[in-house]
Order: structure tokens, then C-alpha cells, then sequence
């Protein structure tokens, strides 16, 4: 592994209809749900270490920590930044900044472990 603090990831989304906590069912409101947010921010940690593991591992999500701070409605265009702060053993630590054009949307830490794929996946088809 080449992992080393420092990596970074971005990715620009437009908020959609389906983005929305109203369709997501994680409230009645049509803005950027949280749980679709968390995703974008975790699918940016995947995105930074991507080429820097060895062939056959992953990462997996353990922990995270997010602070949604501001409504991103439908057609905003959010950006997702995430850097990977500290690297103990497996376990990789990220922080991540989410904003508009307007403001800072969310901010937060995500937690994953590199694991090997299969021996993954063989504990979880028992």
C-alpha cells in the first residue's frame, strides 16, 4: 500500500429529485438528504485511495461523523472534498468539507479499514 496522509478526492453533484430527503424517506422536505450526503462524502474517501491499494484489497466503512449545515435545495451544485488525515495500520482516517456556492453545506470525519476483497466477502456469505 501507498497510503499516506495527504490523498485527496473531490466530486462536484447537482442536487436531483432523488437526491432529496422527501424521496430518500429521511424527512418531508425536498433538499440534499443527509444520508444521501454521507454517501457522496464516503464515495469521495473511496475515490482518493482507489489506486493506491494493492490489488485485491478495499476499504470498508467503520465510522462517521457528520454535521449538516446548511439546505442544499434541487439544482444546487454541492462539492465534496475529502482528505485522508491519518493512516494507523488499516485503519484509514478522512475529513471532509461539503459546500455550495452560498456556504459550507456539511463537514465531518469518515473512518474505513483496508480489508482483503474476498476474505471479506467469504465472512459475509457464511
Amino acid at each position: 500500500m501507498t497510503l499516506a496522509p495527504g490523498l485527496r478526492a473531490q466530486l462536484m453533484v447537482m442536487v436531483e429529485v432523488e437526491d432529496t430527503a422527501t424521496k430518500i424517506g429521511s424527512g418531508d422536505v425536498p433538499v440534499l438528504a443527509t444520508p444521501r450526503l454521507l454517501a457522496l462524502a464516503e464515495q469521495a474517501t473511496v475515490r482518493a485511495v482507489f489506486d493506491h491499494l494493492e490489488p485485491g484489497q478495499t476499504s470498508v466503512g467503520t465510522r462517521a461523523e457528520l454535521e449538516h449545515l446548511a439546505a442544499s435545495p434541487v439544482g444546487t451544485h454541492v462539492e465534496i472534498e475529502t482528505e485522508l488525515t491519518a493512516v494507523d495500520g488499516r485503519r484509514l482516517t478522512f475529513g471532509f468539507l461539503a459546500r455550495d456556492r452560498h456556504a459550507v453545506v456539511a463537514r465531518g470525519t469518515i473512518e474505513r479499514v483496508v480489508v482483503d476483497r474476498d476474505r471479506f466477502m467469504s465472512r459475509v456469505t457464511r
